[in-house]
């Protein structure tokens, strides 16, 4: 499943059509830790990972670099390259960021798991709202209330990109990464072991539109970029199936916001998506909704207008203050590594099937990237290679690659045809299905279940499958 939020915080829209820009956090949260205590049901678990040190273990080949530290471009400033240029400077190496619009607002649910919260250290009031309760809603409208497994102190918290990414790249800034407001435009590779990369973009200095034309020379690159990454092409990363995400901010009013205070909804059907889900996802004073396709892009603002019928009579009276629209990955590109540039994120492909998923493991990635990076160059001092990029690589694919692959089957069973996604929701209702979703998609730890109730859940998927498929004869009988 995706995610959704309740608990509002302060926040106001300046004007009908412009969202009221972050300013940076209010001082009392500039170090702002958990407020509330954690109790998983996982036995052992340990969802906030607030620091740890790097075991630094430098190739004993790799140069030592003399009368410098390592320099490394993140480009990009989402949540992968904000988390990487932080762990990069606090671990001593020479960072520069590079990102294209400082306010910028990708169309995204913004939905980010509890374990997050904890695990990189976000403060309070950038999180909307906390959602603990969500309606999945089948093609023929059937509602399944979702979220009577959490317990009082779980919740998905419900962000604004905006404000997520300023904050990131502000704190990877107060530890000392150079934040450089330019559109980068591509790379010099390496001649050699010991060449820079010679990185050329527009520093855009408030003067001029365009921009004023500079370069800069690193040791590595990682490639926080987005779906259209440029570094990705200066690579030679390959190309992946990208979905089209459409997403529409509608300021409804206030009895009708009340009813979305802690409640977020999705919808399946064809008429939303023929592969994905619509959603309506609660921020401070206004709705996300939205809708996502990879196989037919061109019927995008098709399926977004069912995705708002759908829902017209709980966002009845609203008014539309923002549209957005943006691609996202579908699988990892063929390559993400080489010499010493590196993709993550939405670059990499980092994008999970069935729920859409990508800002957990954007953070994620950028910071196991950066990891390995100071602790290849032996906290800055030494030059990388290759090998230590892929010590990330192998860390990520042994972590992720099952959760990947199991999302990956469930939308080829479940999102298949309408009466498959009736199964779905179906089978949605069922409270152990709940808890094993949630336990898993909040704290990012594989859950192990109880095999009695596991033995039930197979049978039940088997029966809600069969049904499907009854019904989808049905249809075309009915059809003929």
């Amino acid at each position: 499943m995706a995610s959704f939020l309740s608990a509002s915080t302060s926040c106001t829209i300046s004007s009908a059509s412009n969202i009221k820009k972050y300013d940076g956090l209010r001082a009392s949260s500039s170090s702002t830790s958990l407020d509330f205590a954690l109790s998983p049901r996982i036995a052992g678990a340990q969802p906030c990972l607030r620091s740890r040190s790097l075991v630094v273990q430098a190739a004993l080949g790799s140069p030592k670099l003399e009368g410098r530290n390592l320099r490394v471009a993140v480009v990009g400033g989402g949540p992968a390259g904000g988390c990487a240029a932080e762990t990069l400077a606090k671990g001593g190496i020479e960072t520069y960021l590079i990102e294209r619009k400082l306010d910028n607002a990708k169309p995204c649910g913004g939905a980010i798991p509890i374990c997050m919260v904890g695990e990189f250290d976000l403060p309070m009031d950038i999180i909307d709202r906390r959602v603990t309760k969500m309606k999945m809603i089948s093609p023929s409208n059937v509602a399944v209330d979702v979220g009577k497994t959490l317990n009082e102190n779980e919740y998905i918290g419900m962000v604004r990109r905006e404000v997520l990414d300023s904050y990131l790249r502000e704190r990877a800034g107060k530890y000392g990464a150079q934040i450089i407001n330019g559109l980068f435009l591509g790379m010099d590779l390496p001649k050699d072991k010991g060449s820079p990369y010679i990185l050329k973009y527009n520093r855009y200095d408030g003067a001029t539109k365009q921009g004023v034309p500079e370069t800069l020379e690193v040791d590595a690159v990682i490639g926080a970029d987005g779906a259209n990454s440029r570094v990705a092409k200066d690579i030679d990363a390959g190309e992946y199936d990208y979905a089209i995400a459409f997403q529409e901010r509608i300021k409804i009013p206030d009895d009708k916001m009340q009813y979305y205070e802690d409640l977020a909804e999705m919808y399946v059907g064809d008429d939303v998506s023929p592969d994905f889900y619509g959603w309506v996802f609660p921020k401070c004073d206004h709705v996300a909704v939205g809708t996502g396709t990879v196989i037919n892009k061109p019927a995008i603002k098709k399926y977004q207008t069912a995705t708002r019928n759908r829902a017209k009579e709980k966002i009845a009276g609203g008014k539309i203050i923002r549209v957005e629209a943006h691609p996202i990955p579908e699988h990892p590109r063929p390559r993400r590594v080489k010499d010493r540039a590196a993709l993550v994120g939405d670059a990499a492909g980092y994008v999970t099937k069935c729920s859409g998923e990508g800002i957990y493991f954007a953070a994620k990635s950028g910071r196991m990237c950066a990891e390995a990076i100071v602790e290849g160059s032996a906290r800055g001092t030494r030059m990388i290679d290759e090998s230590d990029l892929r010590k990330y690589l192998e860390k990520w694919d042994k972590t992720y690659w099952p959760t990947y692959k199991v999302l990956d089957i469930l939308q080829k069973v479940f999102y298949r045809s309408n009466p498959s996604r009736e199964a779905f929701v179906e089978l949605c209702a069922d409270e152990y299905v709940q808890k094993m979703t949630f336990d898993s998609y909040l704290y990012k730890t594989v859950v192990p279940g109880n095999p009695l109730d596991d033995l039930k859940l197979a049978f039940n998927t088997i029966g809600s499958l069969v049904r499907a498929n009854a019904l989808r004869k049905e249809m075309k009988k009915v059809s003929l």
